[in-house]
């Protein structure tokens, strides 16, 4: 029968001493690892839970730059980010309470689940991803479905995302999980606009640039009429095809730029 040991350190540096004995795996909020686990898609010798260690859990602000520890709850982000509204509001609609009160921003940034939130916001946001050894710009971070630019035995500690003039994450969700089907986060900073989109692609969270670059010149909805994207590429299972959520993709952008505007 498949068993295995839990450690629960206290602080970042004994976390990272557990994450280097053999098989052993980071353990958040558990609301990705865990069903793995009953799967059987996962099978790490060594739990190194995260919950105990409290410099990760947290935010702060200093100007115009939120600082989110990479331990705080979707619950914690959607009362404490109220200078960042979008931000705010999409943690209040990720899953349900129980998984708004387990899951945590650094664990849904660590794992880049193709249909999750936060990588959206991140993207979109330029937010600068803060581990136990380096900060990794959001452009270099993500690298396709499931895949970061974090090292074995990395944590993310901490994730900043400056605070953009305008913003919106406009998802249509899969009813039963709450994931996104489709989600579109859109952020207008004095220099230009950026548009993150997570549910759809095969590799992941990405940029829209035609969006971004249209949206820059005219932060409007009018201003995507004629812009699609093609199917191909895009997820295609039960609840969609690729054709269907590309076509969702413009439908919730011009949600998005709506709902800032």
């Amino acid at each position: 029968m498949y068993s295995f040991d839990i450690e629960t350190p206290k602080t970042v540096a004994d976390a990272v001493a557990a994450l280097g004995k053999d098989e052993a795996q980071a353990l958040g909020g558990g609301q990705t690892l865990i069903p793995s686990l009953k799967a059987r898609l996962a099978m790490p010798s060594v739990l190194v839970s995260l919950a105990q260690i409290d410099e990760i859990k947290g935010i702060s602000q200093d100007g115009d730059v939120l600082t989110i520890g990479g331990g705080t709850t979707h619950a914690e982000v959607a009362k404490g980010a109220g200078s960042y509204p979008a931000l705010a509001a999409l943690a209040a609609n990720i899953g349900d309470p129980a998984v708004r009160n387990r899951g945590t921003i650094g664990g849904s940034i660590a794992n880049n689940d193709p249909a999750a939130c936060y990588p959206a916001a991140a993207l979109a946001s330029r937010a600068t991803i803060v581990t136990n050894n380096r900060e990794i710009a959001i452009d270099d971070y993500f690298q396709g479905m499931f895949t970061t630019a974090l090292d074995e035995g990395e944590i993310v500690t901490a994730v900043k995302l400056p605070i953009p003039e305008k913003a919106s994450y406009q998802k249509f969700e899969q009813p039963a999980s709450r994931f996104a089907l489709v989600g579109v986060f859109v952020a207008k900073y004095a220099d230009g606009v950026r548009v993150a989109v997570t549910g759809a692609s095969e590799e992941g969270v990405f940029r829209w640039a035609e969006a971004e670059e249209a949206l820059s010149g005219d932060f409007s909805a009018a201003a995507l009429e004629g812009l699609t994207l093609p199917g191909d590429g895009m997820i295609n299972d039960l609840h969609g095809s690729g054709a269907y959520r590309a076509h969702l993709i413009t439908v919730m952008t011009k949600r998005a730029v709506t709902a800032a505007a």
